[in-house]
């Protein structure tokens, strides 16, 4: 597994990275034994940062993370997250809160699910409207000073809002969806800003959400319950042109031996030494063939001929139906 740094002072880290919300929530239902299997192939192939939150099954996640740690938890570069507030009684119920106080509360509640006395990565999941993000910050750095977070890292933050955020205390990472699917990192100024900055980015949901795997073929295998069947890519008509253009980069994988989710890893591993792939993963055999995508080599003329097939806006309809805790 390539190893990169968690921006410049950050620990190293597997390139490739494991996401673990999948696990507890949103899709399909796995088994525990399944999901802890997951976690520790992870760790033996070398993808060592382990990406969970305390929305993520309303704290459910975080409790399985720290079962799958505890006698592992020295080879895990920890991360989790506070800001999005759920609803023990609603299940659909999200809003959000980056408030110095509800942070502080939120990290002691993270760090008695996981079972640690600290985490390596703490993100603020979202902005929150009401709260200068200075502030937000700022409490990370104060749980930096107190032991119990190592890095302090942001998420879904427009680029003017991410040089606030770094004005106010070293951010080590930045978490944004980034796939050949979604390039918006790429033309808002994101990537760009993060990279002057020396703040890494970690590219959530790199496979367009399975979309990119080429094993989703009809919205109606989806389990009731899956949150794509939310999502407008997976809508009637977009699905469609989405699988299209599925389609042709699956013939470009075949043409060098591999899986499209291995290409599309390696792309999105492709565009720098400073960007990690987070796919979400739930099973050892998906952990696997995620892990082998870091052992293609992608020159600069293979890689932008895979970019070209996908332009900014390629993909029919948005990444989420609902935008508003995403851009701050």
């Amino acid at each position: 597994m390539i190893a990169r740094r968690l921006g410049p002072n950050g620990p190293q880290a597997g390139a490739i990275a494991l996401g673990c919300m999948g696990m507890s929530e949103f899709y399909a239902p796995v088994p525990e034994r399944e999901a802890i299997a997951a976690i520790h192939g992870a760790l033996e192939l070398g993808m060592t940062l382990i990406d969970t939150s305390d929305m993520y099954g309303r704290g459910e996640n975080e409790r399985l993370v720290g079962r799958a740690l505890r006698d592992r938890r020295e080879q895990a570069v920890l991360a989790t997250k506070a800001g999005i507030v759920r609803s023990a009684d609603d299940p659909e119920y999200r809003a959000v809160n980056g408030r110095p106080d509800y942070i502080r509360a939120a990290c002691d509640a993270s760090l008695a699910r996981l079972g640690v006395d600290h985490v390596d990565l703490y993100y603020l999941h979202r902005l929150d409207p009401a709260v200068p993000v200075e502030e937000s910050v700022g409490a990370i750095a104060e749980l930096v000073s107190a032991g119990k977070v190592r890095h302090a890292g942001v998420s879904e933050l427009s680029a003017g809002t991410l040089r606030r955020a770094a004005s106010a205390a070293p951010i080590a990472a930045l978490q944004s969806e980034y796939s050949l699917f979604t390039r918006d990192v790429e033309t808002n100024g994101v990537l760009a800003t993060a990279r002057e900055l020396g703040i890494a980015l970690i590219a959530y949901a790199p496979l367009g959400r399975g979309m990119l795997t080429g094993a989703v073929r009809s919205t109606s295998a989806l389990a009731g319950g899956d949150m794509r069947r939310r999502v407008p890519r997976f809508d009637p008509g977009n699905f469609e042109r989405n699988l299209a253009l599925v389609d042709a980069l699956t013939a470009i994988a075949r043409r060098h031996n591999c899986t499209p989710a291995q290409l599309a890893l390696a792309w999105v591993l492709s565009r720098g030494e400073d960007v990690f792939a987070l796919p979400g993963c739930e099973r050892v055999a998906h952990v696997e063939e995620n892990a082998r995508a870091a052992e293609i080599q992608l020159d600069a003329e293979m890689a932008e001929g895979i970019a070209a097939l996908f332009p900014p806006g390629a993909a029919a309809g948005s990444r989420l139906r609902d935008l508003r805790f995403v851009h701050g």
